[in-house]
């Protein structure tokens, strides 16, 4: 059975992580980034994901065995107690997990262990990045982010005559609370017109995939009178409400090259 964490719950929370942390991750990383794990994975931290009502319990013949923590479109704390390991249990919190997420977002984000890799790989998780941070102790701690498409929406999207407003910008964006973006679509063609805020006028072109994704690149003129260009990536979520967020990833094509994340909203 799978059920959702309470408070007291805690214990068997923290026991079932730093049991598979010291036991597990041993075989795959030097002592100072075990305990680097154990640190990141605190009571603090569990505490406030139970409250926030993201942890979920796996038990078994009434006993506590694995949990799983699910923030957004990102699976988080996946253990098994390791004495029961080898038996299904990962696979049926992995179940759990994607097929919650799958119904609002269209991706699975995961942030991979050594210990953890082949098995996201043999569920057609694909590499996105591989990361490396420096732990007090001055061991290094490798891990990938990976990622894995979930086909269950069940109509298809369609921007056409949309508004959207920014919901959030990193600092390098231009766009803001007061830019309004009109979309239109034809068949697997976007574009978009938008102004508003530091923009005076701007442009967007590209395409939708089957499960609304968006790939475009933009061009405006903010009130400085610079012509700014830059291409996106976005990827939608229906909200409570039924509206569409967008969450996305741009980057500029000119000026200082960077790039950022955004999320724009429907009206």
């Amino acid at each position: 059975m799978i059920r959702l964490a309470e408070l007291p719950d805690l214990e068997s929370i923290l026991q079932i992580t730093h049991d598979t942390i010291s036991e597990i991750y041993s075989h795959y990383y030097a002592e100072g980034v075990v305990e680097f794990f154990l640190q990141h994975h605190s009571r603090e931290h569990m505490l406030s994901d139970i409250k926030d009502g993201i942890v979920w319990l796996l038990e078994e013949e009434g006993s506590v065995i694995g949990t799983v923590t699910i923030k957004g479109n990102a699976v988080n704390r996946l253990f098994v107690l390791p004495s029961y390991q080898s038996h299904g249990y990962g696979s049926r919190l992995m179940d759990f997990a994607e097929d919650k997420i799958a119904e609002q977002f269209t991706h699975v984000h995961i942030d991979s262990s050594l210990a953890a890799k082949e098995m996201y790989l043999k569920r057609g998780y694909k590499e996105r990045k591989t990361c490396r941070i420096q732990a007090d102790s001055g061991d290094i701690l490798i891990y990938d982010e990976m990622e894995k498409r979930v086909d269950k929406q069940q109509e298809r999207i369609n921007y056409n005559g949309k508004i959207f407003i920014p919901q959030s910008n990193t600092e390098n964006g231009e766009v803001d609370g007061e830019t309004i973006f009109r979309y239109f679509q034809e068949n697997d063609l976007f574009w978009a017109e938008y102004s508003g805020g530091d923009v005076l006028k701007g442009y967007m072109i590209g395409t939708v995939d089957k499960n609304g994704e968006l790939d475009f690149h933009y061009q405006h003129m903010n009130t400085d009178r610079q012509v700014r260009i830059g291409k996106c990536h976005s990827i939608p979520r229906i909200m409570d409400n039924g509206k569409i967020a967008l969450q996305e990833k741009w980057q500029w094509l000119n000026g200082d090259l960077s790039g950022g994340e955004s999320v724009v909203v429907e009206k």
